[in-house]
């Protein structure tokens, strides 16, 4: 009977062992990271040079899952309804702040996932076809101006994507008329102005740089609160009188609800430390992306901020509704 007793208990405190040992050894296999975009984009970008320098510090390799669809909620409903077991995670972008605020009967509520850290971001640059008399936002809003109830065209990637919410902080900065065209992605608002079938729009520092270091797009301002390391003479908005005129293209990382604490302070951790290597750094820095880690708490700050300031702008501006 002794025995039996010492065995069972022997069993007992072995499971318990093995119990703790599992926990303490997360990852132990490949951890997944949704992007709800399709590659080539500044998101992807950043996730794959992310995932790269987070997987070093895991042991694990770090899986980029693409999932596009309706403005990110595709991707964002796939995580929110995952399992919180520590192997799924969301690269969101600004859709996850808005996408609330512009959707109705989303597939998920925006206390399904959890802030795990921000990572990085693409300014956005204020570009205008050559033909513009304008080398700078100054001489565009007085341009604009002359334009009276014409108005000036302008190029979104859709209702409440960040081109649009550039255009309604310029018009309430300067008072001027831009005319809202959306198209289906910020590539296709881009070529729209290219051709000079629409005049302006803003879009990723990836996105445009190329056609501006080519002559093909004038930059007229970042909207970024720094000047872009990849393109330094580029203005900000701020620097030019418009300081209301501030958002970037940034990406961060989410994560389900109720994934266990330790294992969202690991991540930020790994993620922190691999976007403050120069490796990390030099790679985005090429593209015109900045690193901007930090605490998760600085995180969730950042998202309350941005759900408050660019809340009281979409429904001024009445987006999702009809322009």
């Amino acid at each position: 009977m002794q025995s039996r007793i010492a065995f069972l208990a022997a069993s007992l405190v072995a499971c318990v062992f093995a119990a703790s040992g599992a926990r303490a050894e997360w990852p132990d296999h490949p951890v997944k990271w949704v992007v709800p975009f399709g590659p080539g984009g500044a998101n992807d970008l950043i996730a794959r040079v992310a995932a790269d320098g987070v997987r070093k510090g895991l042991g694990q390799p770090v899986v980029i899952e693409n999932r596009p669809g309706a403005g990110a909620v595709v991707g964002t409903a796939a995580v929110a309804n995952a399992a919180p077991d520590g192997y799924t995670f969301l690269i969101s972008a600004n859709g996850v702040v808005t996408n609330s605020m512009l959707i109705r009967n989303l597939p998920y509520t925006d206390a399904q996932i959890v802030p795990v850290g921000r990572i990085a971001v693409a300014p956005s640059v204020i570009v205008v076809h050559p033909s513009v008399p304008a080398n700078n936002l100054t001489e565009f809003v007085a341009w604009a101006k002359q334009q009276g109830d014409k108005g000036v065209n302008w190029a979104t990637a859709g209702s409440g994507s960040t081109p649009h919410f550039v255009a309604e902080m310029l018009r309430e900065a300067a008072g001027i008329k831009l005319n809202i065209i959306p198209y289906k992605s910020g590539n296709d608002g881009v070529t729209a102005v290219l051709s000079n079938s629409v005049s302006a729009t803003s879009e990723a520092s990836i996105v445009v740089l190329p056609q501006i270091k080519a002559g093909l797009l004038k930059a007229i301002a970042t909207t970024y609160e720094k000047r872009i390391s990849a393109a330094p003479s580029i203005l900000t908005a701020i620097e030019q009188g418009y300081p209301s005129v501030n958002i970037g293209h940034w990406a961060g990382l989410f994560a389900p609800r109720d994934t266990p604490e330790p294992i969202v302070e690991r991540m930020n951790a790994e993620l922190q430390k691999a976007m403050k290597t120069p490796e990390v750094k030099s790679k985005l820095a090429e593209s015109g992306i900045e690193t901007n880690e930090g605490p998760i708490s600085d995180f969730v700050a950042f998202i309350a901020a941005e759900r408050a300031r660019l809340g009281a702008l979409a429904a001024k501006a009445k987006m999702g509704e009809a322009q």
